[in-house]
């Protein structure tokens, strides 16, 4: 009997091609064989940055499709442009590389899609291929996408997504506020990236009956109403923490785009336990220059060290020039929160970010800036009640004052915000072990692919 075979297709950005290849790299330790599927321009950044080796891990094939991007490579950093190509390039050229597999003798056992790519479910059932879903984000953020329809109907939202008024809704009791005006296929002011987003998500909708699994990168503790509104989402997360993919620096570091500094862990290693401010906003430069300053400023004010990530944007935070401060381009971040050093996580609130900061006990302040991060924040602070966000003013900024405030009070000695999260911590890790939801639901859907094979 041969090995199951799967290819996997993460949406092109940074958030999400991370979980996948960790779901990846499970499949792989299960003895699944993964062709895991980006863009030539996302593939050669993970290549580059394994500076020691191109070799990521036994039973993964990293391959690549057009984006149809390459020939004019400014267009990329063009609003809307990745999204347009997600929508209108990508899907043949999965087509056409799924054709070949099957051409050159490959059996596929089933096709895993990125929760926002419906089209790769259609590729799959057009080849009588075995689907399964995988939301990167929060199984609240896939409800919301299950229940446009119903949000048309209601008056919310137009049918371009459009939010018709300002509201706040709760889909279901237990779940977080939601504003109208900051949906997740809200995309800051970017309305072309809001219509192929919103176009995505319709899809997705589309192709929920074509679908065999839909697996989410989440906790069921950490989102009962979500997942009891619909219970065939199966939560399988966190994906890092199942695939236990922690045995190198090259391994923690697999799907990273840009190059971990390593130095910041030993500099980590020499701070008091619990100190470290660690301030990161993700792939996704969208904090303005001078919202930097006053974070900046408001850091320095508390007198505490600080750990800052400034992104591939690189936006120097350069008033903090003292040296209880470490600033890096990038940083690996399932170590960093693991450390002990961290006392609060300033984030931009990514659910790949919300889970490793939960996994490892860690309070959280919360600036999010647009898709599912108003959903993480609002579990953050309102759900699970173990972080705090931060009063803005009338230009949408953060004010140093505010800042030093929240810090204060998120890392006092009482503590009741830390000890909520390590509360969240051992939910997060039980949800992973042996016996575990997601754990349980892990091993029935690898049975069910090695049961694929003939």
């Amino acid at each position: 009997m041969g090995r199951a075979h799967v290819v996997v297709i993460p949406y092109p950005a940074q958030g999400h091609v991370l979980p996948l290849l960790s779901f990846s790299g499970y499949l792989a330790k299960q003895g699944i064989l993964t062709t895991f599927v980006n863009t030539e321009f996302n593939h050669n950044c993970i290549i580059n940055s394994l500076s020691n080796s191109s070799h990521v891990a036994d039973g993964i094939n990293l391959v690549s499709v057009s984006d149809g991007l390459e020939d004019s490579p400014e267009e990329r950093n063009i609003p809307g442009k990745l999204s347009e190509s997600v929508l209108r390039f990508m899907p043949t050229k999965v087509e056409e590389l799924i054709e070949r597999m099957i051409a050159g003798g490959t059996i596929i056992s089933c096709v895993v899609a990125d929760q926002s790519l419906g089209w790769a479910i259609g590729v799959a059932v057009k080849f009588g291929i075995r689907r399964a879903t995988f939301c990167p984000a929060a199984a609240a953020s896939m409800v919301l996408g299950f229940s446009i329809q119903k949000l048309i109907d209601d008056g919310l939202i137009d049918t371009d997504g459009t939010s018709s008024v300002n509201k706040t809704i709760q889909l279901s009791p237990g779940m977080p506020m939601m504003e109208t005006d900051k949906f997740v296929w809200v995309c800051l002011k970017n309305r072309e990236s809001q219509r192929n987003i919103f176009q995505l998500m319709l899809q997705n909708n589309e192709t929920v009956e074509l679908t065999d699994w839909f697996l989410c990168n989440s906790v069921y503790e950490l989102e009962t109403a979500a997942f009891g509104l619909y219970p065939h989402i199966l939560p399988v997360g966190p994906i890092g923490l199942a695939h236990c993919f922690q045995e190198d620096s090259i391994s923690t570091s697999l799907g990273s785009f840009l190059s971990q500094d390593r130095d910041c862990l030993d500099w980590l290693d020499r701070q008091i336990r619990g100190s470290v401010i660690y301030v990161a906003f993700g792939s996704y430069g969208v904090i303005s220059n001078n919202q930097v300053d006053e974070l900046a400023t408001g850091l320095e004010l508390t007198q505490r060290p600080v750990l800052w990530v400034t992104g591939p944007g690189g936006q120097q935070p350069i008033k903090l020039w003292s040296d209880r401060v470490k600033v890096v381009r990038w940083a690996p971040q399932r170590e960093v929160l693991s450390c002990g050093a961290i006392g609060c996580f300033v984030s931009h609130c990514g659910w790949n970010s919300t889970l490793e900061g939960a996994q490892n006990g860690i309070p959280f302040l919360c600036i999010p800036y647009f898709a599912d991060q108003f959903i993480n924040k609002a579990y953050i602070c309102d759900v699970w009640k173990t972080g705090l966000g931060f009063e803005r003013d009338g230009r949408g900024e953060v004010l140093r004052l505010e800042v030093k405030k929240k810090i204060d009070e998120i890392m006092r000695e009482d503590g009741e915000y830390k000890k909520r999260a390590t509360i969240m911590k051992e939910i997060v890790m039980k949800s992973v072990a042996k016996d575990g939801v997601s754990y349980e639901n892990l091993d029935k859907f690898v049975n069910w692919i090695k049961s694929q094979v003939k």
